[in-house]
């Protein structure tokens, strides 16, 4: 949103503009569908490409990671089909960081964090601090965890039957982003990394909810929290989500409203009538990544908190 209110950051842009090396597969073998893959596709995750993929499997550095998710191959025709896509803003991270000219987590500081004085969000953060943090991961290989891929945002997938849990870093997880594909990105990327506070989303949705200030423009905030009107049945907006039936924001947040789910257990909804956020930070995965009792818990809570707040006969 920052990129682009200063002009730098163009969403009908194909994304080989940026990234010249999205233009090939794997096998180094040029898809032309490739080349109609806009930032808008990515925010919208219309991209095409897949869900998610273990990259981490296959590349051991930053650099090869990233050269594994521009290659990845596209699943779908861009623009016919919207899948919340992992692949899609680890790209998306990467080119943001190439228009920007530097790294995501000091942009976010100097841009977001700082500006807002949430003083207690960051990527990586210090190990001091690492024992505050609730643990989302047991990649002990003696532990009996389910596996899987990354939670689908709105479905919330079940990991594939009969996986085995990850052992990739043979420990517990605990102040260090849990998705593995982050990890070799050095904990800073487009779709995963973040950690922060109750407080400080609070702050930050403070800010959503008076248009932007002091960060961005009304118009801004309202162009990329409006749903996209393709592909046709989708709920995303650009970066965000929207309400869907059913919806993990539970049954009151209007038509305007937007948020985000994250894998772990994490959520944050705003809806922009009602003037109310909600945070919701759980975590989910601990100490069995296979549980999905947060699909039952989360919209229930969205539900008494809004009921609540509208002194709702309905509220127990």
């Amino acid at each position: 949103m920052i990129l682009y209110e200063r002009g730098l950051l163009e969403l009908e842009t194909p994304v080989v503009g940026v990234v010249p090396e999205f233009m090939a597969d794997a096998c180094g073998e040029l898809d032309p569908r490739r080349g109609d893959v806009t930032f808008r596709m990515l925010l919208a995750h219309s991209s095409g490409l897949p869900a998610y993929e273990k990259l981490f499997l296959k590349a051991q550095s930053r650099d090869g990671l990233l050269r594994a998710a521009f290659t990845t191959s596209l699943s779908t025709n861009p623009g016919t089909h919207a899948e919340y896509s992992d692949i899609g803003f680890i790209t998306l991270g990467a080119a943001l960081e190439r228009i920007a000219g530097e790294s995501l987590d000091l942009f976010c500081q100097r841009e977001i964090f700082g500006p807002l004085a949430m003083t207690h969000t960051t990527f990586n953060p210090p190990v001091g601090t690492r024992a505050q943090i609730p643990p989302t991961a047991d990649e002990r290989p003696e532990s009996e965890c389910g596996a899987g891929a990354p939670a689908r945002e709105n479905s919330e997938e079940k990991p594939p039957q009969g996986a085995a849990h990850s052992t990739f870093r043979q420990r517990i997880i605990q102040g260090e982003v849990q998705d593995e594909n982050a990890s070799v990105l050095g904990g800073v990327a487009g779709h995963a990394g973040l950690f922060s506070t109750a407080e400080d989303l609070a702050r930050f949705a403070h800010a959503m909810l008076h248009g932007g200030r002091p960060i961005l423009l009304r118009e801004t905030v309202a162009l990329f929290t409006r749903r996209e009107s393709a592909p046709p049945g989708t709920s995303r907006a650009l970066g965000w989500d929207t309400p869907s039936a059913p919806s993990q924001s539970g049954q009151y947040f209007g038509p305007r409203s937007f948020g985000h789910l994250g894998y772990t257990g994490t959520s944050l909804w705003i809806d922009p009538d009602r003037k109310v956020s909600i945070t919701l930070l759980t975590n989910r995965t601990w100490p069995d990544c296979a549980n999905q009792a947060i699909k039952q818990v989360r919209p229930k809570f969205h539900d008494a908190i809004m009921a609540a707040l509208e002194n709702d006969p309905l509220i127990q």
